[in-house]
């Protein structure tokens, strides 16, 4: 299981998420034995210190190779990868013209990919979603990738309406880079997915719920009997104490600890504490009193109730 000469222990992603993806929760992704994480959306041009202790998948955005191959020559030790995405939908990547808007300029694209595959021995991979650019971009992802991405909504769709399972497998049928598969994957669809696909990301179906990487593990054991590279990393994740259903509170206070040991702002503690409650009894009133709590201590006291 590969992505150029990357050896991966399973198939299951972290996908790349804007404010979700801090150090703490990707660390605490891999302890749930997560096959590799994505660091968020990052400007090359960035003036940020990254912290990549997970080893992560680095993901690229930007308009032009500006500034790559200096990026990545900084953190190609501390990544594994470096992922360029062609998929953003939001409204700034239209503005400035990166992310799923950049499909439209072909050359640039190429410029880009160019850069990157030149700047490293690395793996170099590409994130896309669906557009009618896709299919004169192959022999570009083709000549310089090592693995592309797809989520095959439309960047006018962002996170809404179905994805286009037919127009991923079409991706798929035209390549022979591995094709990770990327939109609404959880742990009831996810084993079917991969019949079609390499590997999965897991993205809103992993906020607030880290243990979800172990139960794929296990259900991927389960129908691998043959397999005991997934039996193994699964009892791994028992003896982390994080198999099974574990209860909330002690899942927030892992991450809490990892929060502060890498100095995680207070904001966005309290915000994977909102995302924590997920499922929870009483969890709309617990996240009432979440975001009236001003410290972390009052945070730590709400969860040990």
């Amino acid at each position: 299981m590969k992505i150029g000469d990357l050896k991966l222990k399973n198939p299951f992603f972290l996908a790349p998420m804007h404010q979700v993806n801090d150090i703490a929760f990707r660390i605490l992704c891999k302890q749930n034995g997560c096959g590799l994480t994505y660091t968020w959306l990052i400007n090359p041009l960035t003036r940020e210190e990254l912290i990549l202790d997970d080893k992560p998948a680095v993901q690229i955005a930007a308009p032009s190779e500006k500034g790559i191959k200096e990026f990545i020559k900084k953190y190609e030790n501390k990544a594994s990868l470096f992922d360029f995405n062609l998929g953003c939908p939001a409204v700034r990547a239209k503005e400035q013209d990166y992310g799923a808007y950049l499909q439209r300029y072909p050359s640039k694209v190429e410029k880009i990919l160019k850069t990157m595959k030149n700047s490293t021995t690395l793996p170099i991979t590409v994130k896309v979603r669906k557009s009618p650019h896709i299919p004169k971009l192959m022999k570009i992802f083709d000549k310089y990738c090592n693995a592309i991405a797809i989520h095959p909504r439309t960047a006018e769709q962002g996170y809404s309406g179905i994805p286009d399972m037919e127009f991923a497998e079409k991706i798929k049928s035209k390549t022979d880079l591995p094709v990770i598969y990327s939109g609404d994957v959880d742990e009831n669809n996810a084993l079917e997915v991969l019949k079609k696909f390499d590997f999965v990301m897991i993205g809103r179906k992993a906020i607030g719920n880290p243990a979800i990487f172990s139960k794929l593990i296990r259900s991927k054991a389960s129908g691998h009997a043959e397999n005991q590279r997934f039996s193994s990393i699964a009892g791994n994740a028992q003896k982390l104490g994080i198999s099974g259903t574990p209860k909330t509170w002690n899942v927030f206070h892992q991450y809490l600890k990892l929060a502060q040991k890498y100095k995680i702002g207070f904001s966005d503690i309290k915000f994977h504490a909102l995302n924590f409650t997920k499922g929870m009894d009483g969890a709309k009133k617990l996240r009432l009193e979440i975001s009236k709590a001003r410290e972390i201590k009052d945070l730590k006291l709400l969860f040990e109730r």
